[in-house]
C-alpha cells in the first residue's frame, strides 16, 4: 500500500544546549531508578536526532494512542522529547574537555567546511527524493556556531538513516558522516555549551553512568512508542517510517550482519530497559 507523502519522519537538530540542559534536569530524578542500563552500541548523537525527528509524527497520533491503546503508557510518548534531549545533554556532559580557545578555530573551520559539503550533497539527494527536503532546508537555515554544531549531528543522522539508498549516489564518504557525528558534539563542548547558568549541577558524579542511564530512558520510551505505532499503523505499513529504528543508521557494507544486530539490539534492550514492552491488545506487537 502506498504511504501518504509527508508521513516519514527525518532526523532533526538535537536542540539548543539550554533546552537540552533543561530537559536533562527534568528527567534526572528518574536516572537513579534505572536498574539495568542498555549497552550503548549506537552513535548517541545520531540516535537522538532520529528520535527528535520522530516526535512530531508520533505526537500527531497521540489521540489514537489514547483511544485505541488504553493500556499504553502515554507518559512514554509525552516525555519522549525530554528523554531524547536529556540523553543528548548527558552525552555532552560525558565528553572530554574541549581544546580551549587555541583549538577552537581549527574546529570551527573544519565544522564549517564539513557542514557546507554535506549540505550541498544533501540538497542534491533531496532534489531526487532520497532524503527529506524540508529537513534539509531547516538545516540550511541555521546560523552561528551552535547551529553549525547541531547541524552536523542532524546531517550525520540524515545520511546515516538513508545510507544504504544513497551511498552509491553521492560523493559523501561514510567517514565524513562519522566525523560529522563526532565533530558536532566536540564543537558544542569547545563552545562551552554544556555550561548552562541557572541550572543545578548534575547529581550523579560519574558522567559515563549518567549518560548510560539517560540513554536507557530514551531507548525504553522510544521502544514503547515504536510498539504502539506499529500496532496503530500496521495496515498502512508506514510505522517504520514514522518511528525509524534508533539502530538503523550505522552505514557500512555488512547489511545482513547489521540487520541481525538491530534485531538483537532492539529485542535485548527492550527486555533490559522496560521488561519487554507493553501488552497492547493481549498479544505481542512485532517491531521491525
Amino acid at each position: 500500500m502506498a504511504r501518504p507523502r509527508g508521513k516519514k519522519s527525518a532526523p532533526a537538530r538535537p536542540s539548543a544546549p539550554k533546552e537540552a540542559a533543561e530537559a536533562f534536569a527534568r528527567i534526572e530524578p528518574e536516572l537513579e531508578r534505572v536498574e539495568k542500563v542498555v549497552p550503548i552500541n549506537v552513535d548517541i548523537p545520531r540516535a537522538v536526532a532520529v528520535a527528535v525527528g520522530a516526535v512530531p509524527h508520533l505526537m500527531a497520533l497521540r489521540p489514537r494512542f489514547v483511544d485505541e491503546l488504553p493500556r499504553f503508557p502515554i507518559e512514554a510518548l509525552d516525555k519522549l522529547m525530554s528523554y531524547a534531549l536529556g540523553a543528548w545533554y548527558a552525552h555532552l556532559l560525558a565528553l572530554p574537555a574541549g581544546p580551549g580557545q587555541d583549538g577552537l578555530k581549527p574546529l570551527l573551520d573544519e565544522a564549517s567546511a564539513l557542514r557546507a559539503d554535506l549540505l550541498v550533497a544533501a540538497e542534491a539527494l533531496a532534489h531526487k527524493g532520497f532524503v527529506d527536503a524540508g529537513r534539509v532546508a531547516e538545516i540550511r537555515s541555521g546560523n552561528g556556531h551552535l547551529d553549525t554544531a547541531n547541524d552536523l549531528v542532524a546531517l550525520a543522522a540524515l545520511f546515516g538513516e538513508a545510507w544504504d539508498a544513497v551511498k552509491n549516489k553521492t560523493t559523501v564518504e561514510w567517514t565524513e558522516v562519522e566525523r560529522a557525528s563526532k565533530l558536532g558534539p566536540e564543537l558544542l563542548v569547545a563552545l562551552g555549551a554544556r555550561n548552562q547558568p541557572g541550572l543545578p549541577a548534575p547529581r550523579t558524579a560519574d558522567p559515563a553512568d549518567r549518560r548510560a542511564r539517560a540513554f536507557t530512558l530514551l531507548v525504553r520510551a522510544y521502544d514503547q512508542c515504536r510498539r504502539g505505532v506499529t500496532y496503530l499503523r500496521w495496515a498502512e505499513g508506514d510505522h517504520d517510517a514514522i518511528a525509524p529504528s534508533l539502530f538503523a543508521s550505522r552505514g557500512g557494507a555488512r547489511r545482513a550482519a547489521r540487520a541481525k544486530d538491530e534485531e538483537t539490539d532492539e529485542g535485548a534492550e527492550a527486555e533490559q530497559a522496560g521488561g519487554g514492552g507493553v501488552d497492547l491488545e493481549g498479544g505481542e506487537i512485532p517491531v521491525e
